[in-house]
């Protein structure tokens, strides 16, 4: 079963065990109270969680010295749950299944999905270029917007996806 980042946790903050939040995830909804994760320290039972502060608390972690040992650790989910706990609507994708997509345009393979980024304007696609355009002197990597201006058709079942628009982003990046 394979592990997913879904958070990282940051420092202390205040006196009550709490540290700073970064979600990692698409599903914001399931950081909740009572909500169990593994961890890189174990597993954590959410206490209490402020979205808008960026705080979390964990039940048994009371003190600034219990949160200190938290710093840097990552929550982690896995596909089975996340899958089973949370809804998608039409034309909405899970991360995990995007990562390894190829991207394709007009029938010419452009690259792989790497990683996905989050940016404040749209979620964007770190493409490995194709081998034959590295070697046609296009960049080793390039950024698509998953906004529908650029993304086509979609088959995570094939691991495919049909771009309009993302050869030109290759050509000037």
């Amino acid at each position: 079963m394979k592990k997913l980042a879904v958070a990282r946790l940051g420092r202390s903050v205040g006196l009550k065990g709490e540290l700073r939040f970064f979600d990692l995830s698409d599903f914001p909804e399931q950081f909740k109270e009572g909500a169990t994760f593994a961890s890189d320290r174990g597993e954590l039972q959410i206490e209490r969680i402020n979205p808008k502060r960026g705080t979390i608390k964990f039940k048994g972690i009371d003190t600034p010295e219990d949160a200190k040992r938290l710093t840097n650790a990552y929550l982690y989910s896995d596909e089975e749950s996340t899958k089973s706990q949370m809804q998608l609507d039409e034309d909405e994708y899970f991360w995990f299944d995007i990562i390894g997509c190829e991207l394709f345009e007009g029938g010419e393979r452009l690259g792989k999905v790497a990683e996905i980024q989050r940016l404040p304007s749209a979620d964007y696609l770190v493409v490995e270029t194709d081998e034959k355009l590295r070697g046609e002197g296009y960049a080793k990597s390039f950024l698509v917007p998953f906004l529908d201006r650029f993304i086509g058709d979609v088959d995570v079942a094939a691991k495919r996806i049909e771009t309009k628009g993302a050869k030109d982003i290759l050509e000037a990046s």
